[in-house]
């Protein structure tokens, strides 16, 4: 169906994706992953003809894309892309107007779509209206209502809540039996788990791991402990050979070192925690995710330079004042015997000029002070004026 063969986009010196190659099958679901900044939207636009490619090949069915391939396309961005003062079902007709469709094709369409997502009874309101999940399921309708053989979705859970995204992914599988290939990207592990038969992970631009989710898996290992309990957790990630933790309230992820003895994790976790599961298990895709991208790593130094930055980037903001009003005391007090030695050597001293000299240089002494008090409190509140 869709073929991408050694894809490369540059801006400037920075290189958005480097020698990308991915193949999409009619009746699969295709997972794009990656971290943010990993290039995966580059890569979709660049499918997409949105941006050219520096390099690489696109072809669909085997032949180059062209302006009727784009017909048999559907795409879901991540950005909000409607017309928000327009109204739902004039949108949607929009939208299958330029995918080549007459209204009286179109509207019945649009109508039973409507129905699907319950909102045929908000058909004339306005886009800006309705709720955040309510226009991702419009944007949703425009990108189905053609009828496209490949369909592209950017977050495409984005806004909705647990009942909308069943129904979503309901839809999802129905189109996968209708032999539509599916292009899916998310952050959502735990649904690409679930909905993707392959998956291509890229990071900084690259290629980093691709195959099917069992293949995946099993590349990465099995020594991988699940558990369900109730209790302090926390001891877990402090347990000898455990090579990484992922600990929440009620449940747990242990990566296991190889030569480790998951009965003896198990003794632990049972004598501190009251157990409800503990299995031994293939990795979670999200724990491959971690692992492969290093995204666990690279947040908690980015928190850690963040909390480090806070108190310099705090003094630079609070010193600037200080070295102000430092400067303005500094220089009437150098002014102040300056003119006080030039008055008393004039036969009749303008006493008046020295006394007006020693009022400037207290009262900037006064400024000066008040600022560093002002900047000793501000540190102490953690920079907040």
């Amino acid at each position: 169906m869709l073929t991408v063969t050694r894809l490369r986009k540059t801006y400037d010196a920075v290189v958005a994706v480097d020698d990308v190659s991915m193949e999409v099958r009619r009746g699969e679901v295709f997972g794009l992953l990656g971290p943010n900044g990993a290039g995966k939207t580059t890569a979709i636009r660049t499918i997409l003809d949105i941006i050219k490619p520096d390099s690489g090949t696109i072809t669909f069915d085997g032949q180059t894309l062209t302006a009727d391939t784009w017909n048999s396309i559907g795409y879901l961005p991540e950005e909000r892309g409607l017309y928000r003062k327009s109204k739902i079902l004039s949108t949607i007709l929009y939208f299958a107007a330029l995918k080549g469709m007459t209204e009286a094709q179109a509207r019945p369409l649009a109508i039973k779509w409507l129905e699907r997502f319950e909102l045929k009874d908000a058909a004339f309101r306005k886009v800006d209206e309705l709720s955040k999940g309510n226009q991702q399921k419009v944007q949703l309708i425009c990108s189905l209502i053609h009828s496209p053989q490949l369909l592209i979705f950017d977050e495409p859970f984005s806004g909705l809540d647990p009942v909308n995204q069943i129904l979503l992914k309901d839809i999802l599988l129905e189109l996968r039996r209708q032999n539509i290939a599916i292009v899916f990207s998310t952050h959502q592990m735990e649904q690409v788990e679930k909905l993707c038969d392959r998956i291509c992970l890229i990071n900084k631009g690259k290629t980093v791991l691709s195959g099917s989710i069992s293949e995946v898996k099993k590349a990465h290992g099995s020594n991988t402990v699940q558990m369900d309990f109730d209790g302090d957790g926390t001891f877990l990630k402090g347990l000898a050979n455990v090579r990484r933790a992922d600990v929440y309230p009620k449940y747990a992820e242990l990566e296991l070192e190889e030569s480790a003895d998951a009965q003896k994790v198990l003794a632990a976790a049972s004598s501190r925690l009251s157990l409800k599961r503990f299995e031994i298990v293939e990795p979670s895709l999200q724990a491959i995710f971690v692992a492969v991208v290093g995204g666990k790593e690279t947040l908690e130094k980015a928190a850690a330079q963040s909390i480090d930055a806070a108190p310099a980037r705090s003094s630079q903001r609070t010193s600037q004042p200080v070295r102000k009003e430092l400067f303005g005391f500094l220089t009437a007090a150098v002014v102040l015997p300056v003119v006080a030695v030039m008055q008393f050597m004039e036969e009749e001293p303008n006493l008046g000029m020295i006394a007006l000299w020693g009022a400037i240089a207290l009262y900037t002494g006064y400024r000066y002070v008040r600022a560093r008090q002002k900047a000793a409190n501000q540190a102490a509140s953690g920079g907040t004026p």
